[in-house]
């Protein structure tokens, strides 16, 4: 038994994996560090192989093959799916079947990494004690259509351990001989392998746990601007729970999400197309709308410990918001009406709408919410 789970449910090959790199990343990597340096070779190899299997996560893995937020040319899919089988995080049509379970029952026990089990279960449990019986992959039919994501199925450790592995060591000992090329395996291949994983984990267990919940709380997805720094834009997840489609994790002018510009940037040049966006009305409906639940919330079970003044003010607050969802909703389905018969309806019309939202949006922005009162 292993905190009270049977021997028999432990996922040996995936324990043993976490475990041996953890051990050399926070061991051995360190002594390398201490005894022979780091240079510009190792510094820039670690950083190129730590973008492209972090990026192939979150581009490739994600947001194109897991949630279909926007289409791509052979050459991005072949990429991360070359990368992404270089973070050891199984096969994307392993990855995806389970991200699309999480996604349908988050929070409940078909949810693979559902937070509810515990911080542990969530983070990294799920990995090392394997579920009886195995879950089917019936919810990836569309990926089992694309001959890449079948060929990199087929073959996925053979290139991992090519790609993650072999590849920086040879590079290393092409660069400085043997003492190069053990620097490159610990630095470039098995401490970047631990770093990209764990930022991937922390998505699942503290992006469930920490962090604020502007539009919706029906789940414990939440938004972490600090994980978004750390997972390439990965930390918006109460947004993307809500809107699992739009290929942005991060849609605030001021919000880090690099992953969100890297496939707009490949749009541009013709690499990716049909990029999804959730209109602005629906998330400002959104926004709003949970901002009113959360102040009736707080009016209803805190009428006691509330002075009159913060009480008025928080009516005021939550009249306002009411008033705003319901300018946003009404303006949302003119517009869709609008958009729907184009051709009877004039550009003006159609702008002139666009700028009502754009009013309410500025108007939400000036609503007086105590900081209190939602944290």
């Amino acid at each position: 038994m292993i905190f009270g789970i049977p021997l028999k449910r432990v996922n040996w090959i995936t324990s043993s994996f976490l475990i041996l790199t953890a051990l050399l990343a926070f061991t051995a990597t360190p002594w390398y560090i201490w005894n022979h340096g780091i240079d510009l070779f190792q510094a820039s190899l670690f950083f190129f192989y730590f973008c492209a299997t972090g990026f192939s996560i979150t581009l490739g893995y994600h947001r194109n093959f897991s949630h279909l937020s926007f289409k791509a040319k052979w050459p991005v899919r072949l990429f991360t799916l070359i990368f992404g089988a270089a973070a050891f995080e199984n096969a994307a049509l392993d990855w995806c079947s389970d991200h699309r379970k999480h996604h349908k029952h988050v929070d409940h026990d078909d949810d693979p990494y559902d937070i509810t089990k515990g911080f542990f279960h969530a983070h990294i449990g799920w990995l090392l004690f394997r579920l009886h019986p195995l879950p089917p992959m019936d919810n990836v039919a569309d990926l089992r259509r694309d001959s890449l994501v079948m060929w990199q199925y087929r073959w996925c450790q053979w290139i991992a351990v090519t790609v993650g592995f072999i590849l920086p060591a040879a590079m290393g000992w092409m660069y400085g001989g043997p003492q190069a090329a053990l620097g490159a395996f610990l630095i470039a291949g098995v401490a970047r392998v631990v770093f990209v994983q764990h930022m991937a984990f922390f998505i699942n267990s503290l992006c469930h746990t920490i962090g604020k919940q502007p539009y919706s709380t029906k789940h414990t997805a939440r938004d972490s601007p600090l994980m978004a720094i750390l997972t390439y834009g990965e930390g918006y997840h109460n947004y993307h729970h809500e809107f699992q489609h739009d290929y942005r994790n991060g849609v605030k002018p001021w919000q880090f999400d690099p992953t969100k510009w890297i496939i707009w940037s490949l749009n541009k040049v013709g690499l990716t197309s049909n990029l999804r966006r959730v209109p602005e009305d629906r998330i400002l409906l959104a926004e709003a709308t949970e901002a009113r639940l959360q102040l009736d919330a707080r009016l209803s079970c805190s009428k006691t410990q509330l002075s009159d003044k913060t009480r008025e003010l928080l009516q005021a607050s939550h009249d306002a918001l009411s008033n705003l969802s319901q300018i946003i909703s009404e303006r949302h389905q003119e517009y869709l009406r609008a958009t729907e018969k184009h051709l009877e309806h004039s550009k003006e019309i159609i702008e002139e709408l666009r700028h009502e939202l754009h009013l309410a949006i500025k108007r939400l922005a000036q609503v007086p919410i105590p900081v209190h009162v939602l944290s």
